[in-house]
């Protein structure tokens, strides 16, 4: 057999934290076991699914690396397919037209609260002789599920799990408008896809019973289900808005790598062992049902930023500054050409060892983009007090005469001065950091000044000694 997997996501919204794991789980067990790994986009909510959503999933998945094997499948092309299996079913004697008005099934349900009993249809339609229908009235058609002995599922995340048949009814399959009902879809989808393995949030396994229902209806194999524990926020709770970041658009927004994200979500409710950083390929290669766990995970966002850290320092330089470049580009006061690309490229080395996220990395590098004068924060300032002033002109003449301009140059020059003036070199770099960032932190000075280049160094001294 081989396996198929597929990733189904609603395109009516961001492609959710939870959805970016299952998608993740369903693509490592496929690459794992030489499978295959499809998409389909589940759009029969034609009011609330947009064509921005569904580009929103494209993306997120290609940021992630999770490439699928075929063409996508658009559920709501396929509504022809989903009819003729309800006329199959109704052929066989196993569904059937049900006339209650919204208004009937109101009082239905209200009744049964009223009683103290579950809100179900009550078969009302379900034996009626098709002579008593009324004339010209809208209907929808209804599966005749089994009243008596219990549904089984053997789930390989939860294990067996029963439901007595007596606790569901008979669900819709086609609504009175005649389009199908998201469990009726999903069903004859992932028969006809050839779905081996169904791995989706818990959630889902309520509706799980009730698909199985149409699959044994239909004389159809079940594919294997796996219903993953959902991701609660840190506190415990259902994650929301105000736990930060949710979903995939999210992150990359916060400057979270997708790899980093990707080794995150694997870790959340999966474990192999004390590993914890893996690339793509030992990922898939140590991939399976039986390293995942059954209770819910929760959210870790200083991890995560401890996590992206670690991959930042092993992300390629010339990647890394253009993610950079791509943010210093969205602020107006700065410049962003090629000579500021050349200096963020260079000090690279040094900034990634400082940041855990690109927006981090990204506002580090920034000074190497700024216009002069620069402002000075109030903690930089101090060091451009008399003292550092004299440092500075000091410093002037002898770097500008260096040749070459290099970070061993710059090094030596710097020490030399300091010995020269009995001065700690720490009372040398820190005016030179504050004139160059305005700010007190940088990759180390003799990078950070030949990264900057001669004749921006010594106009950023003049700046701050003219002022």
């Amino acid at each position: 057999m081989k396996i198929r997997t597929r990733f189904a996501p609603s395109p009516t919204g961001l492609l959710h934290i939870g959805n970016a794991r299952a998608a993740l789980f369903n693509y490592l067990f496929a690459r794992h076991h030489g499978g295959e790994f499809v998409l389909r986009i589940e759009d029969t909510d034609r009011e609330r699914s947009t064509q921005q959503a569904v580009d929103v999933i494209f993306d997120g998945l290609k940021w992630m690396g999770l490439d699928w094997d075929e063409e996508p499948v658009f559920q709501a092309t396929r509504q022809d397919r989903h009819a003729e299996v309800v006329a199959q079913l109704m052929e066989k004697g196993m569904a059937y037209r049900c006339y209650c008005t919204p208004e009937e099934l109101t009082a239905m349900r209200e009744k049964a609260r009223a009683e103290k009993r579950p809100p179900r249809y009550d078969g009302t339609w379900r034996d009626r002789d098709p002579s008593e229908a009324p004339e010209g009235v809208p209907y929808a058609i209804r599966l005749k599920a089994p009243k008596e002995g219990e549904t089984i599922i053997k789930d390989l995340v939860q294990g067996e799990v029963r439901v007595a048949n007596a606790e569901m009814d008979d669900l819709i399959l086609l609504r009175s408008d005649g389009t199908p009902t998201y469990l009726l879809a999903v069903v004859v989808d992932d028969h006809d896809m050839g779905i081996t393995h169904v791995m989706r949030g818990d959630d889902h396994l309520t509706n799980t019973f009730r698909q199985a229902m149409i699959y044994r209806a239909m004389g159809w194999d079940l594919p294997e289900f796996a219903h993953l524990p959902l991701i609660h926020g840190p506190d415990g709770a259902k994650l929301s808005k105000r736990h930060g970041a949710q979903s995939v658009v999210d992150f990359r927004e916060e400057g979270i790598l997708p790899e980093a994200l990707c080794n995150y979500l694997l870790r959340l409710g999966w474990g192999h062992g004390d590993a914890e950083v893996l690339d793509r390929e030992e990922q898939i290669k140590l991939f399976d049902m039986d390293g995942i766990g059954r209770s819910p995970s929760r959210m870790d966002y200083v991890k995560l930023s401890h996590l992206n850290g670690i991959w930042m320092r092993r992300a390629d330089d010339e990647r890394l500054t253009a993610l950079v470049m791509q943010r210093l580009e969205q602020r107006d006061d700065l410049d962003h050409d090629e000579t500021v690309r050349a200096r963020v490229l260079a000090l690279m080395p040094g900034l990634k060892e400082r940041a855990k996220t690109v927006v981090e990395l990204a506002d580090n590098a920034s000074f190497t983009g700024l216009r002069l004068p620069l402002t000075i924060t109030p903690k930089a300032e101090k060091h451009l007090g008399e003292d550092g002033k004299k440092v500075l002109a000091g410093l002037e003449e002898k770097l500008a005469a260096l040749e070459p301009f290099t970070a061993e140059g710059i090094d030596s020059t710097l020490r030399a001065f300091a010995a020269e003036h009995e001065l700690k070199l720490g009372a040398v770099a820190q005016p030179l950091r504050a004139a160059m960032t305005g700010t007190t932190t940088s990759p180390g000075i003799d990078l950070t000044l030949a990264a900057l280049g001669r004749d921006e160094v010594l106009a950023r001294i003049r700046s701050v000694l003219s002022a």
